[in-house]
């Protein structure tokens, strides 16, 4: 059984300027000679944390941790002005020429496992391989299950709360209410949408281990709701089933996709949908994880991956 490196601490952190007001926090650890990996953390609006860096061997990692715009130590927070997937994407590349990166291996779960495949995609001769977790494919039938046809049948009850507490009517009209209320002018109302949503989130990702209650809502709270919202609403700024029917440029990437079986914020479904697309990639089914890097088995799986991708790549 694999565990977690040991705690390391950043050798460069720096912001990284942009085409537009914001500046993206960067922050590099383990061996500057190293092989090259960028962690893509999920949300949107979630942020790099440091466990996140060790994944990854730090005798043999260059890793390079990067708060996506409006997140974490990014400036400023919460902004939605100029917050796009691509423009994400494109803040990818510029770090990559930054950092003089030929290759990097790209880790990411959740959201950043959309964008890995989206960055991918766009500059696949820029990728040593990439290891995915809990697959979000971004399409319409991602966000039915999570919000109007799926996991409410988990949690009805939780469900329910949340469509009462924004005066949602029927499922059709939870994404439109939940943006009205934390966008709206009512301090209250935004924060009790926030309070909702973020509490719907941590059910559905930690099921029995999440303690109802945690959530707890400020300014900053709100901030990140409506980023998160933001991009569901624009349906994360992609074409329909963009990132399935452009997985041809893809095949030759060295690919490990990991998926827990018990995952309902990304559900199974994804993850095998994206092997069928990219079938020469290795495709492993945790039987007793969910959605989050977290569990002996989980983090087993990750890290073994990237001792594997190292092998690999050396």
């Amino acid at each position: 059984m694999k565990l977690l490196y040991p705690d390391i601490s950043p050798f460069h952190t720096f912001l990284l300027e942009t085409d537009s007001a914001h500046q993206v926090y960067v922050e590099r650890s383990g061996n500057p000679a190293g092989i090259p990996v960028i962690f893509l953390h999920g949300g949107p609006c979630s942020g790099t944390k440091p466990d996140h860096r060790r994944f990854f061997n730090p005798d043999l990692y260059h890793v390079i941790l990067m708060d996506q715009r409006g997140c974490g130590g990014s400036l400023p927070f919460g902004e939605l002005e100029g917050n796009t997937t691509q423009d994400l994407l494109g803040d990818m590349e510029r770090m990559r020429e930054r950092l003089r990166i030929e290759k990097w291996l790209l880790f990411g779960g959740s959201w950043g496992a959309t964008l890995a495949l989206l960055y991918a995609q766009q500059f696949p001769e820029r990728i040593s391989g990439m290891v995915l977790r809990g697959v979000f494919l971004a399409r319409q039938v991602d966000m039915e299950w999570f919000l109007q046809a799926g996991a409410n049948r988990i949690y009805p009850q939780i469900w329910r709360d949340m469509l009462d507490g924004v005066g949602a009517e029927s499922a059709g009209q939870l994404l439109p209410k939940l943006c009205e209320a934390v966008f709206g002018d009512d301090k209250t109302l935004a924060e009790r949408a926030a309070w909702h949503w973020q509490l719907w989130g941590g059910q559905v990702a930690l099921g029995a281990e999440f303690a109802p209650g945690d959530p707890r809502i400020d300014e900053l709270a709100v901030k990140q709701v409506q980023m998160e919202l933001n991009y569901a609403r624009n349906h994360y700024f992609i074409a329909e089933n963009q990132i399935l029917q452009n997985c041809a440029v893809l095949r030759h990437i060295p690919t490990i996709i990991i998926h827990g079986q018990n995952d309902l914020t990304c559900p199974l479904e994804a993850a095998w949908s994206l092997h069928q697309a990219l079938p020469d990639a290795e495709y492993r089914v945790l039987p007793y994880s969910g959605h989050v890097a977290k569990g002996e088995e989980m983090i087993d799986a990750l890290v073994d991956a990237t001792d594997r991708m190292a092998e690999l790549l050396a």
